[in-house]
Formats: C-alpha cells, structure tokens, sequence
C-alpha cells in the first residue's frame, strides 16, 4: 500500500505542501496547469531555497507580474533575502479572521501607505470560481471542502451564519491557488493512506483585528481541534489556515512514522528563514513494510473508528440533510440516516456519524448545535479495511478510474469511480450506467 508521512516539526502551510510535492518528485506541470485552469491571471514560480542548511522547495505564488503573497516586514531574527510572507501582521492585520462580512476594519495607527483592502470573496464565489474550472471532480471536491471547513471555522468564530463569512487571506489570489494546486497535487500523488506526526504551532501572538491572540490565531486553532499540537522551539506563527484545512481534508492518522519503506522525500520550504531552526515541511512517500506490520500485531488489520449516534423524532427531513452534509464537510467519514420507530410508536431517524476519533469534538458539537438532540453516544468501534488503490481505464467516454480493495495483494472489488463517470456521461449525453459498464469492461480486458 502506498503511503505517506508529513513530519511538521515547523508547522505546515498551502505554500509549503506545494514545494514538498515538488520536491518529492511530483510533476510541477500538474500544479502549473491547476493554477490556470482558475483562470485568476495566476502563475507558479518554483525555486530551490536553502532553509538553515536544508536544500528545499519553495513555491511562489505570482497575480500578472507581482508576487501574489502579501509583503512583511522582516524580523530581526530571520536570516532570508527573501521576506515575502502569506500572513502579514503589520499596520492592517490581514489575517484569516480579521472579517466577519467583507466590511473593513480601520485604525487611527494605520500606515497611509498601506495598500487598499478589498472586500474579500464568499464562499459561494470561491465554489462557483472552482467548480467553473476545468478540473478534477475529485480536486474540486478537495478543494471546496478545504474552503468550506474554512468558513465553518470562520463562522463559529464569528457567530454568523457561514454564507455571511467574505474571506481575506484566505480568499486571495494566493491562497486559492495553494488550496487548488495542492488538491490536485494530492489526488496525482495516488497516497492510499496519510499519516502525520503532531504539529508544531509555533508560539508568540499574532496581532488580529480585535486584538492581540496567542498563536495559533482563532479560526487556524478552531481547525486544529482535536488534532495533535504543541508549542516549540520558535516564537512565531508555524501553521496557516490553509495548512490547518489541507490537513484536516486529508484527515491523516497522527502519530510517529508507520514502518515504511520509503521512496522519495521532500522539503517544502515556508517563507521564513529564521536561524538554526530549517522552516520546511519534510513529506516521505513510500510503502508500508507488510512484512512489520503483519508481524508486529494482528490489530494492525483493523484501525479505529469512532460512532457519533442520536435518534430523532422532531427534526424536519431538510434539516437532516443539512446536517448529513455539514458533517461530511467537517470531516466525517460517512452519514447515515435510518428510519426507526421510536418511544410511544413515534417515526423517527436514527443519526450516525462515523468520523476518526480526532474529529470526535468537531463532530460532536456539530451535532449537539444543529439538531434537536439533547445527548447522543459515543464509542469506538474497531474496523477491518481492504487496501485501497486506483487504476485508470480508458473508455469511449475518456479516462475513467477504477477503486480497487485487496488485501494480502489479493483483489477482492473493483468499482469505477461514480464522479468521473457521473462527468463523463452527461460530456457524452449517455446514461451514467453505460459509462460504468464500459469502465468494468475496459478494466477486466
């Protein structure tokens, strides 16, 4: 099985998930070619960097012929020709949360130089911009998903409803492209299984609009829940939101690194270059060492999954749907409503939310605030899963990919993938069927 290791012993942002792919080996014309099929007069320029020593891959991110970054005042610990920085918290903080809906915040201390800011863009916006583009079904997927745990986050913060939320920071030109490209970096990689090691957020305060925070600023911290973090080494911002909401896509599994054999590494390196202390995201990809991990236990077959259940007789079928779909937004693994007959022979829905256990407190009070529950149980549970990978066919209606499960090398399913025959069916103006029948057809010749 294919796996992979992000070591974010400096934290982890878009930029750098973008020079590590690269610098693993992945194709940069993947990520160029995601870049302008947003059509936002956006450009990619990678370079190798030195990062206190380490040889790494940075990825900038250029609107027409300026840097798309925003500009920040060097500190006088950091060691680098280069200063440009995704966050910039001098005179007008532009952080993630800095807006709740697109209206400015202005103080008699600004700069009069300070560039102009513009009303940021909605969630909407952002969707319909990826969804226009000619990509992936599944790196659109990824990538509006990142978006929406993006403004959920937001919306918490803010008590406001989510399509209120205008994105600053993160609905720049360059933060959309990092969110993009590494979506369709992730799905070129082909990795079957994620896993991380804990999170260094950094330390120090932030400066936001309403005041001074403590590292991680509020809306990156409200994404970083339940998730492993410390504090160490270096008194500055490690973690972006774009970072924190590519992770929680992934939904890795935490921990040290699986017994693996490993293939390519790469650096992608963070725009800081702060002294003795390399800012670069160290991405292993490899496969994992059966010949451990069967060995060392027999649970090593199974891994855990938590169960989120509560039953419902007072809730409209619409709301059960929101809340089905935001749960999957949040990070849930699969939703399932069953009917069921309740107390005093009562209709009602039985709610189940299968999730890993590091999204249990997102989960939760997703639940406890949309529905009219007043409780619901938790356990976990353990699971048995075949090994995932996927192969491409190609048909009469174009590349399809197929999902294969096996386990010990043996292929027990083989399924097209819906989206892509979904896509592909109404390109051709055919029923969905006939494009699976062809992609089964294609992949058994």
């Amino acid at each position: 099985m294919r796996i992979a290791y992000l070591d974010c012993f400096a934290g982890i942002s878009g930029d750098m998930f973008l020079g590590a792919f690269v610098d693993a080996g992945l194709d940069p014309a993947i990520l160029h070619q995601a870049t302008a099929a947003l059509n936002l007069n956006a450009t990619l320029k990678i370079e190798k960097v030195d990062r206190s020593g380490i040889s790494s891959t940075k990825v900038h991110v250029y609107e027409g012929a300026k840097l798309a970054e925003q500009p920040n005042v060097p500190s006088p610990e950091d060691d680098s020709s280069n200063h440009q920085q995704t966050h910039t918290h001098q005179h007008l903080p532009k952080t993630q949360h800095q807006h709740k809906t697109g209206h400015a915040h202005t103080h008699p201390h600004e700069d009069e130089h300070a560039p102009e800011h513009t009303h940021g863009r909605s969630l909407t916006v952002i969707r319909d911009l990826i969804n226009a583009a000619p990509l992936a079904p599944a790196v659109k997927q990824t990538a509006i998903r990142a978006f929406e745990l993006l403004g959920a986050s937001e919306a918490k913060i803010h008590n406001v409803p989510i399509e209120k939320i205008h994105f600053h920071e993160v609905g720049a030109v360059d933060a959309i492209v990092d969110i993009v490209a590494a979506s369709a970096g992730i799905h070129a990689l082909a990795v079957d299984k994620w896993h991380c090691s804990p999170i260094n957020v950094g330390g120090g305060m932030v400066d936001c609009a309403h005041g001074r925070f403590p590292v991680p600023a509020p809306a990156t911290a409200d994404l970083l829940r339940g998730l492993p973090t410390y504090s160490a080494h270096i008194e500055k911002e490690l973690v972006t939101p774009t970072g924190a909401a590519l992770i929680r896509v992934l939904a890795p599994t935490f921990g040290p690194q699986p017994a693996m054999r490993v293939h390519q590494i790469g650096y992608g390196a963070g725009t800081r270059n702060p002294k003795d202390f390399p800012n670069v995201l160290r991405l292993s990809i490899g496969e994992s060492d059966e010949s451990i991990t069967r060995t060392a236990s027999t649970e090593n077959d199974t891994d855990t999954v938590a169960v989120l259940e509560t039953a419902l007789d007072d809730l409209s079928p619409q709301l059960l749907a929101h809340v089905a779909e935001r749960a999957l937004a949040t990070g849930a693994l699969d939703v399932m409503l069953t009917p069921v007959i309740m107390k005093k022979g009562r209709p009602g829905t039985l709610l189940t939310v299968l999730c890993n256990p590091s999204e249990i407190a997102a989960l939760q009070q997703l639940v406890l605030r949309e529905t009219s529950t007043l409780g619901l149980r938790i356990r976990l549970d353990r699971r048995a899963c075949l090994d995932r990978s996927h192969a491409s066919v190609d048909t009469p209606y174009g590349p399809i990919r197929i999902k294969i499960g096996a386990l010990d090398q043996q292929e027990y399913n083989a399924a097209p993938e819906f989206e892509d025959c979904r896509t592909a069916a109404a390109k051709h103006n055919v029923p969905v069927k006939i494009v699976q029948q062809a992609a089964i057809a294609a992949y058994r010749r």
